[in-house]
């Protein structure tokens, strides 16, 4: 009897460590385990240590409720009739909405209602980029592509949210062109900027005449303004010295003379120190003013520069 009792013991152990080993399991965070009994759907376990019947129960997937994400290619024809092949990434997760019953749940649909979400998922894709790059040109392929990603993940989420797959988001990487049409936009891109280039050449060109111009302008302004008050300030002098000069008893021929002789002594001593070869001949007397005039003319020409 004895023997009978240790023997029934150890069977129930073994049978214990059989139900722990083939029967216990644990379920990850951001995961859901289906349950099936002989082939039907009996429960969903969350996240943590759990036990089944061994043979009975059997775990159908372990559904992982995280962000996934796929990238499809697919070609397009945009409304000029240019063929493009668009990368499209798709970020989705199973649903974790519960529904009125457990069928009616994102896990249970997302299991029990297709057998490859994935292509499902790329025929939606393909078929919502290809109803909508139509209503865009080339150019607008490239300057909208976040609006059409965005119009094909509302596209697609309504689709796939039946299936218990909720589209997160989408994202168009990368637009492949031909290598003949890519070759044309480098040219007018090319041209574009060379255009550019020179219009700026132009305008600097343009800035910097009307700058040396309104320069030359104003220094003559300011020459002239500057000629004007010395010439006023000659004209005062002489007024002056005329009148100092007839307060002394001088005529105002005399005073003529005077002035004029002075001015070509200046005339003189400066026409000297330039080193000109030249020769004058002065008067005998210095009262034929005359001839005085002549000789200044002479001296001033022989004081220019030659050209």
């Amino acid at each position: 009897m004895a023997i009978i009792s240790t023997l029934s013991w150890v069977l129930v152990v073994l049978v214990v460590l059989v139900v722990i080993i083939t029967g216990a399991y644990t379920v990850s965070q951001q995961s859901v385990a289906i349950i099936e009994r002989f082939g039907k759907f009996a429960r969903m376990e969350g996240p943590g240590f759990h036990v089944k019947i061994p043979m009975i129960e059997t775990i159908a997937k372990i559904v992982d409720l995280r962000i996934q994400q796929d990238v499809f290619t697919l070609s397009a024809k945009t409304r000029d009739n240019v063929t493009i092949k668009v990368e499209v990434a798709v970020q989705y997760k199973v649903s974790e909405e519960q529904g009125a019953t457990v069928q009616d749940s994102g896990v249970y649909r997302s299991y029990y209602s297709l057998t490859n979400p994935e292509e499902q998922m790329q025929s939606y894709i393909v078929d919502a980029l290809r109803s909508t790059i139509p209503q865009f040109d080339l150019d607008s392929v490239f300057d909208e592509k976040d609006a059409i990603a965005d119009d094909v993940r509302k596209k697609v989420s309504d689709h796939m949210i039946r299936y218990g797959f909720e589209v997160v988001g989408t994202l168009i990487q990368s637009i492949g062109l031909p290598k003949d049409v890519e070759a044309a936009m480098n040219d007018i891109n090319a041209a574009e900027r060379k255009k550019v280039a020179a219009q700026s050449l132009a305008d600097a060109e343009r800035i910097r005449t009307v700058t040396e111009a309104e320069a030359k302008a104003d220094a003559m302004r300011q020459a002239g303004r500057g000629i004007a008050e010395q010439r006023k300030a000659i004209a005062e002098g002489i007024k002056d010295s005329l009148a100092t000069i007839k307060e002394a008893g001088v005529t105002t021929a005399e005073a003529n003379e005077l002035f004029l002789y002075t001015q070509w002594t200046d005339m003189m001593e400066s026409f000297s120190k330039s080193g000109k070869s030249s020769t004058v001949v002065l008067p005998a007397d210095f009262r034929e003013s005359t001839s005085m005039f002549e000789q200044m003319l002479c001296a001033h020409k022989a004081d220019q520069p030659s050209e």
